[in-house]
């Protein structure tokens, strides 16, 4: 066993409002410099809908992620034999019409125009080319448009579904839509790493966030191509690759992401989780429909003595282990099992999980008097709005199962605070709901108030970095002490 830490996140989407708030925070704090100007490390999606980049679920088309070769994996988008005929121009990247072309606003028009008869308005200006533009996209383009033809129609999500099961879900009465936010998912197995001709992308040892080292980076883009969920962007500029960084220097101080901290629904969930790296690849490497157990059994018990005693030996500080214990990550995705990894079927073992939604309450409306279209407040979880078909495309590898467990958990979880609440539901078809349903009357209470109640320290618990233990590997920790301050990302040398 070879025990490691990761940094974790859970986002659960029946708290996201759309609200980008996360966004805006990001693209303020990181990516607000030349080059950078179409980057969102993060970004919300409005699904059923196309995304950032369009339709990045397309593997048909990005080829991004591993693939099975016989009993071994390989990347899709490159490999020894491609690389060098792909070295200048890999053709599954996305380009700009992918992204979108970012633009600006002419205000000097719109302060300095003539007075006249009607509004002034500042024309949208290329940040390309500087010429006015149409514009014709951008990051959040389909916001809202659950039921669009244009754009919730194609989504790559959709072909699980049988032709007349699209047509219900864009049915006028059926339609609807949720939020999808998305960071870099911070992947066991990346196929950015591997994809990386110079080297330049690794996962710190310590944490396990993937980086970029921007002095190795040759800007060959194989990372961007790999990448199944398009989380690494090219910066012209620059002319390196640019990611999330899950704000790791705000993680060393104690502090959350940008984004998990300025999240207004309170979706987001952060701690720490234990696994064994002995068995990525064989994890990795199984058939689709065992993909999600097989990542949770690479999770490791935080409470286990055994587990305990080989991350001693593999020098994990006492105190990761003790904050690993109180992880809220590990609770949504080992314990309750109610969080699920997206798209999974890349194989690059993602660590950012999802809460799946529950759709809205299905009801008819007569004669101004609302009623629950099967008799009861809560339908049941076969006939949502959004079909499991959909549902598990995203979040089980097409396994409707582990998609059902979770949703009827929490769905038991509502009957089971209306009863204790509002009284409508009787005590005894509560509890049989939560017997359904796999679930105690207390494991109820412990999500209702992890998900409800949480506060601050409930949702990022962040463990000490050890920072110094880190340092010691490579240099003396007072050496680099005295190399490093304000203002330096590397030691001053004379003549710079």
């Amino acid at each position: 066993m070879n025990v490691r830490s990761q940094i974790s996140m859970v986002f659960h989407l029946d708290k996201c409002i759309g609200c980008h708030t996360c966004s805006i925070a990001c693209k303020n704090v990181w990516t607000d410099r030349k080059g950078t100007e179409y980057m969102w490390w993060n970004n919300v999606e409005t699904k059923p809908g196309t995304g950032y980049p369009t339709k990045w679920e397309d593997q048909e088309q990005y080829r991004g992620g591993w693939e099975k070769h016989g009993d071994t994996l390989r990347l899709k988008s490159t490999g020894k034999a491609r690389i060098v005929p792909n070295i200048f121009h890999n053709p599954s990247q996305p380009s700009m019409d992918d992204y979108y072309e970012p633009w600006t606003y002419k205000y000097d028009e719109l302060f300095n125009a003539p007075e006249g008869s009607d509004q002034p308005t500042a024309r949208p200006i290329s940040m390309v080319t500087g010429e006015p533009i149409n514009v014709e996209a951008g990051p959040n383009w389909d916001d809202d448009l659950g039921g669009s033809p244009v754009y919730a129609e194609n989504d790559p999500n959709l072909d699980a579904l049988p032709e007349d099961m699209r047509k219900q879900m864009f049915a006028i009465e059926r339609l609807v839509f949720f939020y999808f936010p998305r960071i870099c998912n911070h992947c066991l197995n990346p196929g950015c790493v591997a994809a990386c001709p110079s080297g330049a992308l690794y996962k710190r040892g310590e944490d396990g966030i993937v980086l970029i080292d921007q002095k190795r980076c040759r800007g060959w883009r194989a990372c961007v191509a790999a990448c199944p969920y398009k989380k690494t962007f090219y910066n012209w500029n620059t002319g390196k690759s640019e990611k999330c960084i899950l704000c790791y220097p705000r993680l060393e101080t104690g502090q959350a992401p940008a984004c998990f901290h300025s999240c207004v629904g309170r979706i987001r969930y952060l701690g720490v989780l234990l696994y064994d790296a002995d068995r990525i690849t064989e994890v990795a490497a199984l058939p689709d429909d065992e993909l999600v157990e097989g990542q949770r059994s690479l999770i490791l018990d935080p409470h286990d003595p055994v587990v305990i005693e080989a991350a001693r030996k593999n020098n994990i500080h006492d105190s990761v282990i003790e904050y690993a214990q109180k992880s809220p990550v590990y609770r949504f995705v080992k314990e309750w099992k109610i969080a699920l990894p997206p798209h999974i079927e890349y194989r690059t073992l993602p660590m950012l999980f999802y809460v799946p939604p529950l759709s809205p309450v299905m009801a008819n409306l007569d004669e101004n008097v609302v009623s629950s279209v099967d008799g009861s407040f809560f339908h049941d979880i076969e006939n949502s709005r959004v079909p499991l078909k959909y549902l598990a495309k995203l979040f089980g590898a097409g396994h409707e199962g582990k998609l059902l467990y979770a949703l009827k958990k929490m769905k038991a979880i509502r009957m089971h605070r209306r009863a204790v609440t509002v009284g409508d539901i009787t005590a005894d078809a509560a509890e049989r709901a939560l017997k359904e349903a796999d679930c105690t009357a207390e494991e109820a209470e412990a999500i209702y108030k992890l998900t409800s109640l949480c506060t601050f320290d409930d949702r990022f618990v962040i463990p000490p970095m050890h920072r110094e233990e880190a340092i010691e590997m490579m240099e003396d920790v007072g050496q680099h002490k005295s190399s490093v301050g304000f203002g330096f990302v590397s030691g001053p040398e004379r003549g710079l």
